[in-house]
Parts: C-alpha cells; sequence; structure tokens
C-alpha cells in the first residue's frame, strides 16, 4: 500500500490570492499549444520550457532532447508529456538529483515544475517520502497530475513562475531563478566551496597625512630591509691568547 501525499498548509492565508502587480518586462510570457503554433513558434516554446525545466545556468546543446521535440511537433505528445520527458531526462537528474538531497530536489522541482515556491518543511518532508516510495518518475507524475498543476497550465501550457519575483528578509526582492544556488548547503560544505584565497601579499591602506616624508629615517630601514643584507658580527677575543704576567695592576 503507497504512502499517501501528507498534508501541508500554504505559509500564508493569502499565499494562494493572485497578487497585485504593474504589468511589465518583468511578467512572464506564457507559451502555449493550444493554437497550432507555427515553426518559429514551436522553437520558442520549446526553448521556454528547456528554461524553466533546466535553468539557464544548465542549458548545454548536449543536453537537448532531440526526440521528444519532434514528437512534440509532430503532435504525439503534449507540452505537459514533453515537460514530463525533462524532468526525468539523463542530464536533469545528473545536474540536479544526483548532487542533492531529496530535499533539495523536491525543492528544485516544486519551482519549476508548479512555477513557485516551497510552502515549507512540511511540504518538502511530505514530497521526500513520495520519492522514497515511488521513485523518480512517481514523484514526477504527483507533481504533474496534481490539480494546482493542472489548474495553472494543463496539458498545452509551459509552465512559468507565478511569482517571477520573490522578496527577502531584508526587503529587496531577488529573480526567482536566482534565489537558491544549485547546491544546498551540505554539498557545498562537502565540496569546499566558497573558499577565499590570496594570490597575492595583502597592502593596506595608509592615510595620506600618516604616510612617511621625504628625508624619514624609516624609509631608509625600510629599504634595507628590502635589500636582504646581513651584517657580520664582531669577533670575540680570545683570551686565552693574552699574556696575564704583562698586564699592569697595582696593590689596594
Amino acid at each position: 500500500m503507497a504512502i499517501p501525499l501528507l498534508e501541508y498548509k500554504p505559509i500564508t492565508q493569502n499565499s494562494r490570492v493572485v497578487g497585485y502587480e504593474v504589468p511589465g518586462d518583468d511578467q512572464p510570457i506564457i507559451y502555449s499549444a493550444e493554437l497550432l503554433p507555427s515553426e518559429s513558434e514551436w522553437d520558442e516554446l520549446i526553448w521556454a520550457a528547456y528554461r524553466q525545466i533546466y535553468s539557464e545556468h544548465q542549458i548545454l546543446k548536449s543536453d537537448r532532447q532531440i526526440f521528444l521535440e519532434s514528437q512534440l511537433k509532430d503532435g504525439q505528445i503534449t507540452v505537459r508529456d514533453f515537460i514530463r520527458g525533462l524532468v526525468i531526462s539523463a542530464p536533469f537528474r545528473r545536474n540536479n538529483y544526483e548532487t542533492n538531497s531529496n530535499y533539495r530536489f523536491v525543492e528544485l522541482c516544486v519551482q519549476r515544475v508548479l512555477g513557485r515556491d516551497i510552502y515549507g518543511e512540511r511540504e518538502k518532508l511530505a514530497w521526500s517520502i513520495i520519492i522514497a516510495t515511488k521513485g523518480i518518475e512517481g514523484f514526477i507524475d504527483e507533481l504533474l497530475d496534481s490539480e494546482e498543476y493542472l489548474d495553472n497550465f494543463g496539458f498545452e501550457t509551459v509552465p512559468y513562475q507565478r511569482r517571477r519575483v520573490l522578496p527577502q528578509r531584508d526587503g529587496g526582492e531577488t529573480p526567482f531563478n536566482l534565489k537558491t544556488p544549485r547546491y544546498e548547503f551540505y554539498y557545498r560544505s562537502i565540496l569546499g566551496f566558497p573558499q577565499v584565497i590570496y594570490q597575492n601579499q595583502i597592502r593596506r591602506f595608509t592615510p595620506q597625512e600618516k604616510q612617511a616624508q621625504a628625508g624619514d629615517p624609516s624609509l631608509y630601514l625600510n629599504l634595507a630591509r628590502s635589500l636582504g643584507v646581513q651584517g657580520t658580527a664582531a669577533p670575540k677575543p680570545n683570551l686565552g691568547s693574552i699574556n696575564l704576567s704583562m698586564v699592569p695592576y697595582r696593590k689596594v
């Protein structure tokens, strides 16, 4: 008997309410195959799918799924099937599943497939259990068959970030695709980065009023130190060679 998906709640009571945003360049472009796109429009739709699922920093020419592209253009599969093929493809597994824990993989898939941030640790745990019991393909099928995905994207629309700009704790905003790095903190610490390595000598800034002026003895001292010349010590006298009988003395 398969374990059902655990219940989880949104972060806030208004997280499912459409936010008010002024239209602009940051608004997502919706790509759909419902109106039988032309050849150039098919290319734009496929490129949008790669951008959404693979993310821009993971797109390589060698990772293209040519067979899936031809099936989509010929009408043999839907956009939803194309998205599924990209998520379960070898490049996506290699770049996201094999390099991260199940929790991190859940976070990435929810962001890219459902187009939103993870609600919290409860949702992350719930989907991780699905991965452990049904595997990656079962987890992806659960996402694509979910009511949330079908209501927002259906069968012929490429997923997009429904909230493209997210607020930060300090009050600023950051683009959704730049919110988190490829690796989580645990794997970043294993790989040993970030590291700060100084290749050259560290130079300290000295204000002009505190800099040595012409004729200052410290300038000549630093020059002597830079030459690396070491002086020779004066030889010690050999007391054994002195004739004590020749040394004058007087009585006290």
